[in-house]
């Protein structure tokens, strides 16, 4: 009798944390994420800050804010003059020691990671790391790595093997095609699965299993 109302108090208990868990983590981030881009308006004079003219503070502008001048910036580099000032702008920072090596990585990553035509992170790979036998999830970041390629004689890739639950920390990897396994898992169902330490695994479906079953229909 005891056990059957130890069970029934776990089973409640568990249910009440399912329904928690996800609101205030879900709370958490987007507070985080809200009150770092409201340091945007950091940016703004202060006597012309919102807190300043309207006498209160109003979460969530710095989101607004920052996104009207991405897109402002964004037009202003798109049109004729405003490929002057861009090239203006790179030709000094190419003239700051230190400086000009660190922008220079940053806008490489940045035209990599956000072009149209990008690779980065494209697919959900599987590798034998850190030892044969034992695999890792891993993102496809580049198929075009110059040196290493002609130095190893071989057709090799890179991929991103991240950390959990934090998976903004990892190990660039190098390693031979054959040895990747391309899976069907979208990169946000990857991320999933590694922030939550293995626990939420995305459905997948054997497309060989599922043809049989449409042919058997068939027949």
């Amino acid at each position: 009798m005891a056990q059957s109302k130890m069970k029934t108090f776990r089973s409640y208990l568990v249910a009440g944390l399912l329904i928690w868990v996800p609101v205030v983590i879900t709370i958490f981030i987007v507070r985080f994420l809200v009150g770092m881009s409201d340091k945007a308006l950091l940016l703004i004079p202060s006597k012309f800050r919102p807190e300043s003219l309207l006498g209160f503070n109003i979460p969530g502008l710095g989101v607004i804010f920052a996104i009207a001048v991405l897109l402002i910036t964004g037009l202003i580099a798109r049109n004729y003059f405003g490929k002057y000032i861009v090239e203006g702008w790179e030709r000094l920072m190419s003239r700051i020691p230190i400086v000009r090596n660190i922008y220079s990585g940053a806008r490489q990553i940045a035209e990599t990671v956000f072009a149209d035509n990008s690779k980065a992170f494209s697919k959900v790979c599987l590798i034998q790391y850190p030892r044969k036998g034992v695999w890792s999830l891993c993102f496809k970041t580049s198929t075009e790595v110059g040196e290493v390629q002609a130095r190893t004689n071989r057709d090799v890739v890179s991929v991103f093997v991240p950390t959990t639950p934090n998976p903004t920390s990892g190990f660039v990897i190098i390693l031979p095609v054959e040895d990747v396994i391309e899976l069907d898992m979208s990169v946000d169902e990857g991320l999933r699965m590694i922030i939550s330490l293995g626990v939420v695994v995305p459905k997948w479906t054997d497309p060989n299993l599922a043809k049989a079953a449409l042919e058997g229909d068939k027949a």
